[in-house]
């Protein structure tokens, strides 16, 4: 769901786009070592950046990924120089019914790591990553279940499932972020309304700018979606104003 937005934003930036451990094309850890949150996720991000030796980069997230770019720029200052958060996952969220029913026991982990079939997952990404978006892109829902249905990947999703529900850590780390940020939100989210979005770029005394479209401002608003974080990220950063000097007391030279 990013190619198109960051085939844009190639034509002027390095764009290196990771699936994170457990997705797409990753290696997909047994949850029994490996722990697939926030932290995890964030410091799987901080070894690849010193493999391939980037130094300091850009960051940009989106829904879930938003909250572990979160979590990269509070935890590694040094290494974010500019943060973008597309829909991010941060404050609680309306919770679909299949999230609730996967954190049950037994049940939850029956559901996600053999019951899920192809139509029930074409309307969780639907009602889910591609809340309030005017339709879904051709094929999307079918190329994300192709890379859900693998027993290592079911595995994956239904650990990141539940340990995505707990936001908290998330919260607590916004006084921590010290990168010039963007926040992009999708007017007609349903998931997490516009107001997350306002919220969000206030703690972080960001830049907020708001798409006509869905959950999903890469996808569904391409165009603009580059148009808006190259844009940010060529811009210089905010300078901070300098506090007014202390006036001495007595009387002025002449």
């Amino acid at each position: 769901m990013w190619t198109d937005s960051f085939g844009k934003l190639a034509e002027k930036f390095h764009v290196l786009a990771p699936d994170l451990p457990g997705f797409g094309a990753s290696e997909k850890p047994d949850p029994e070592r490996y722990a697939y949150g926030w932290d995890a996720f964030a410091g799987s991000l901080v070894d690849l950046v010193a493999a391939i030796g980037l130094g300091r980069i850009h960051v940009c997230g989106h829904g879930m990924g938003g909250g572990v770019a979160l979590s990269l720029a509070a935890q590694h200052p040094s290494l974010v120089n500019k943060l973008v958060l597309a829909s991010a996952l941060v404050y609680p969220p309306q919770e679909h019914a299949l999230e609730r029913a996967g954190r049950l026991p037994l049940v939850g982990a029956l559901l996600w790591r053999q019951a899920m079939g192809r139509a029930l997952f074409r309307s969780y990404v639907q009602s889910t990553v591609f809340s309030g978006a005017t339709k879904m892109p051709a094929g999307r829902a079918d190329d994300f279940y192709d890379c859900f249905n693998t027993p290592g990947a079911r595995q994956a999703a239904h650990a990141t499932l539940v340990a995505k529900a707990d936001t908290r850590p998330l919260v607590a780390h916004l006084p921590r972020v010290t990168a010039d940020t963007l926040v992009v939100w999708g007017r007609d989210d349903q998931i997490a309304p516009i107001e997350h979005g306002r919220r969000l770029a206030r703690e972080l005394h960001g830049r907020f700018e708001v798409l006509e479209c869905g959950r999903c401002p890469p996808d569904e608003q391409a165009d603009a979606f580059a148009t808006t974080v190259s844009g940010f990220l060529e811009s210089p950063p905010p300078v901070a104003s300098e506090p007014p000097k202390s006036k001495k007391g007595g009387k002025k030279k002449p």
